[in-house]
């Protein structure tokens, strides 16, 4: 059971001195605070623990369904209409959402504020708390993980050369809508052969041929939370560089997945997997990985020179390293994980070794 209000009080313990009441106007915050998930809306949280929501007049109905216990205003501009909610009830020191305000929305709550009302740029507050997952939202996040795993498993287990890599993604796509998805949680990249070596590969017309690569990297939206793997899989035709490549990127991804516990760096964690790189002479591309749940990318990030926290327990991140040999291929093997408080789980299953498609 999804408790928002948990959610908000653990957020006003995190006030800074600096602030009476935050003004939350990102989107996904403001869904993780109290359900809504409309294209417009902001909440005004205070310090004393009231809370009041504004959304336009074509949200007002999802709005009072998807937070009854909190009192909605109606207007366009929602951050200003509370902002001057919060002048009204004299409150003098108002928290902004700095790293997502525009310049053009602070001068409109600059306006709203008045000369009696002080708008401070705060740190994210929000973010630090949607990195521990709750049993609801780790429950949600294991169900798009379930479906982004036989959804693979079913599109694999027939895959043979001939179809497009526009097709295959179009296959894994219908097949998590199939099980419960409202849609993929990101462009499904689908990468045969030499594209296999593009680590973000657009989906085109190239038909999967013997002794191709095939490599995918998808997941499931479900409920608003967003899995995320990848697997690498080879059409014979399958050459000995290529299963190297597969058995040295298998190695080093689960070298990650075990050290990935609780205590364990994000920075750290990105140069364990780098130097195993490196040490096999080749060149990175990108970031260990990144924090999943509201948002595909999200706190806490695995890259390099991450500030991020320890990690503590509950926290989901992707590992996913990747090799990539341009004009050959490459191979990248991501999983979703969870760390716990005795050992981190996979919440993607699916097979992780070569598949050879005959």
């Amino acid at each position: 059971m999804v408790s928002h209000a948990d959610r908000r009080s653990r957020l006003i313990r995190a006030f800074p001195d600096t602030i009476d009441a935050l003004l939350i106007t990102r989107l996904v915050n403001v869904r993780y605070l109290c359900g809504y998930s409309g294209s417009n809306g902001a909440l005004l949280v205070t310090r004393d623990g009231s809370v009041v929501a504004a959304t336009d007049g074509r949200y007002v109905t999802q709005m009072a369904q998807s937070a009854p216990d909190i009192e909605c205003i109606e207007a366009r501009a929602v951050g200003a209409a509370l902002v001057g909610r919060a002048r009204n009830e004299g409150i003098t020191r108002v928290g902004i959402e700095a790293a997502h305000v525009t310049l053009a929305t602070h001068e409109a709550l600059r306006e709203a504020a008045g000369a009696d009302l002080a708008l401070v740029a705060t740190r994210p507050l929000v973010e630090p708390l949607r990195a521990v997952k709750d049993q609801a939202e780790l429950a949600t996040l294991r169900t798009a993980c379930e479906i982004t795993t036989a959804a693979f498993e079913t599109v694999v287990s027939s895959l043979r050369p001939g179809p497009t890599e526009r097709d295959v993604a179009w296959q894994l796509e219908a097949e998590m809508r199939e099980r419960g998805a409202s849609g993929p949680a990101f462009d499904t990249i689908v990468a045969f052969g030499p594209n296999s070596a593009i680590p973000h590969h657009q989906p085109t017309d190239r038909r999967l041929a013997p002794g191709d690569l095939v490599k995918v990297d998808f997941g499931a939206l479900y409920d608003g939370y967003h899995a995320d793997m990848t697997r690498t899989v080879a059409a014979a035709p399958v050459a000995d560089w290529q299963r190297d490549l597969h058995q040295l990127v298998t190695e080093i991804q689960a070298e990650c997945v075990a050290a990935c516990v609780m205590g364990a760096v994000p920075d750290q964690l990105n140069t364990r997997a780098h130097r195993a790189i490196e040490a096999a002479g080749h060149r990175v591309a990108h970031g260990l990985g990144h924090g999943v749940g509201l948002e595909i990318h999200e706190d806490p990030f695995l890259t390099r020179g991450s500030t991020a926290a320890p990690l503590t327990a509950n926290v989901a991140v992707t590992i996913e390293p990747g090799i990539y040999l341009p004009e050959q291929g490459g191979v990248r093997i991501e999983d979703t994980v969870v760390v716990g408080e005795t050992a981190t789980r996979s919440l993607t299953t699916a097979p992780r070794e070569l598949l050879e498609l005959s």
